[in-house]
């Protein structure tokens, strides 16, 4: 009867909602309509392109399979096999072990895990990992979008590439530029580790390239020998990129498809969390409510959590205190209404969303000269008390950490995440995962005389700790913990069930878009660190 109970109560309880209860980045009124839900987008979700064109959208999708279309409570059924809900849940998963880099210092990165789980219709997040060629270092992303998915898309193709260019030398810029100017091959500046559903929008790939390039022309006219720290490279290239974002919407393109997909990008936006991590040195960029933290394991065996980020939201003073220092003392009152920014936007910093960063007048111009922009949802809207723009800033908070051996991960997570599971959860499910995964390869011990029955007995009890169906992606694990929990923090198949199989226009009422990406640490490479540093 349980599946009828989480039915009935879903279905009760969102045709009486009127607004998402905090996860929705932007308003949504729902309105009900004979038993029918409709949503009223005040910034609608990106759609596909017109007719002979494309849409950022249309190139990432993870499998929606049995999902309902009807919110007529005698038409669902929760029912899902075991293996269907561990079809939909890995669907999206990721892994990658790392190598020695010069066959003598292993990487202190050990391994990392990712996956991600949909709630929007296309899903709104994005992630990035990749180890730096031309520096040191590997770096690991996490971008959630809102208002649709092409800022997160393209800011997940582009941010590691100009946090990379920012942390080369100028011989090295020097180089490529000029093997650029003759035209020949260009070293790769990154290797990316990606899942084959993380598919590049190659249509605009040369004018991202193009943009790129001319950064790096930038950094050689600053004519700094030193370079910039880690910091300051991360802090430049947050920034930069989201100014190329606002630049190339106004200037002309070469194509309609070209000038839509800049538009799409620059009226939709995108928080996006970080990590740079080279040897011990563990730098988190944070821009908006992504998260990273820290599992850290004590001496005495017990597991504490260490956040790297804060959230910048309406609940962080910090970032209350900022916008009032930026705008005039009359516009204290109208800086966040109902704990969103200008009562619009929840996070109070993001890649994009040029309706909080342009004039009126700018956004005018550029919207009037376009093409059919409502075929692209996107709407020529003012909040109101819009009087001292910009409001929203890219601007990342970095936060620095010299990694011990008793640090064992970084779990780096979109809000999707962090809105179901504490961070003291997340780490202990963790270090759980950790502690399940050792003894399920650890070989079985048998008491002498060996017989076949006492072998049964010591199979059944492996059995009956559920280390035989245990997930290998501890991402995956994170994720089934998050929709899947009861009030005792065990994963209710059922719950886990209804929540998989919710409609698409029910969906997001109870669940945002999750991506997770768990970053394991190389304990000896670390100690050996502090041993020939003493």
């Amino acid at each position: 009867m349980m599946s009828r109970t989480v039915s009935s109560w879903i279905l009760s309880s969102a045709r009486s909602s009127i607004v998402l209860q905090g996860k929705g980045r932007w308003y949504s009124i729902c309105i009900p309509n004979r038993n029918k839900i409709k949503w009223k987008l005040v910034f609608s979700k990106t759609c596909p392109y017109p007719a002979g064109s494309c849409s950022l959208d249309s190139t990432f999708s993870l499998p929606k399979a049995f999902r309902h279309t009807s919110t007529e409570e005698e038409h669902f059924s929760f029912q899902l096999s075991p293996a269907q809900i561990n079809d939909i849940l890995r669907a999206g998963e990721l892994s990658h072990k790392t190598l020695d880099l010069n066959g003598k210092n292993a990487n202190s990165v050990l391994r990392f895990e990712s996956n991600q789980l949909a709630s929007n219709s296309p899903m709104e997040d994005r992630r990035s990992a990749a180890t730096c060629l031309q520096t040191a270092g590997m770096m690991f992303g996490v971008f959630d979008g809102h208002a649709g998915a092409a800022c997160a898309q393209a800011v997940s193709e582009r941010l590691l590439h100009y946090i990379a260019v920012s942390l080369m030398s100028r011989q090295s810029l020097e180089e490529i530029e000029l093997a650029v100017e003759a035209m020949k091959p260009v070293r790769p500046i990154l290797q990316w580790h990606k899942h084959p559903n993380d598919v590049e929008y190659q249509e605009i790939t040369s004018q991202y390239f193009e943009n790129l390039r001319v950064y790096w022309q930038h950094l050689l006219d600053l004519d700094a020998e030193l370079g910039f720290s880690l910091e300051e490279a991360m802090i430049c290239a947050f920034k930069r990129l989201d100014s190329d974002i606002s630049l190339e919407v106004q200037a002309p393109q070469e194509s309609e498809l070209m000038r839509n997909i800049a538009l799409q990008v620059a009226f939709s936006g995108a928080t996006a969390c970080v990590a740079h991590i080279d040897g011990v040195h563990l730098h988190v960029a944070n821009t908006g409510d992504c998260r990273a933290v820290l599992g850290v394991r004590e001496e005495d065996g017990t597991w504490s959590t260490l956040p790297l980020t804060r959230d910048h939201n309406a609940y962080d003073e910090f970032e209350i205190r900022r916008l009032k220092r930026e705008h005039p003392r009359s516009e204290e009152k109208t800086l966040f209404v109902n704990d969103r920014l200008l009562g619009i936007l929840m996070p109070s910093r993001a890649f994009g969303d040029v309706q909080l960063k342009w004039s009126k007048e700018l956004q005018h111009s550029i919207l009037e000269n376009s093409c059919d922009v409502e075929a692209l949802n996107i709407y020529q809207y003012v909040p109101p008390n819009y009087h001292t723009p910009p409001y929203l800033t890219a601007e990342p908070e970095v936060t620095y950490h010299k990694l011990r051996s008793k640090d064992k991960f970084l779990v780096i997570a979109s809000d999707g995440l962090w809105e179901m599971l504490s961070n003291e959860k997340v780490v202990k499910l963790v270090a759980g995962h950790l502690t399940e995964l050792n003894m399920q390869k650890s070989p079985l011990t048998f008491k002498k005389p060996v017989n076949l029955g006492y072998m049964h007995n010591l199979l059944l009890q492996r059995k009956s700790k559920g280390l035989a169906s245990l997930d290998q992606n501890i991402a995956t694990h994170l994720i089934r913990h998050a929709i899947g929990s009861n009030e005792y923090g065990e994963v209710d198949p059922e719950k886990l069930a209804a929540m998989l199989t919710l409609p698409e226009d029910l969906a997001r009422m109870y669940r945002d878009d999750i991506t997770v990406t768990v970053v394991y640490f190389n304990s000896e490479t670390i100690e050996d660190y502090y041993r020939n540093h003493k």
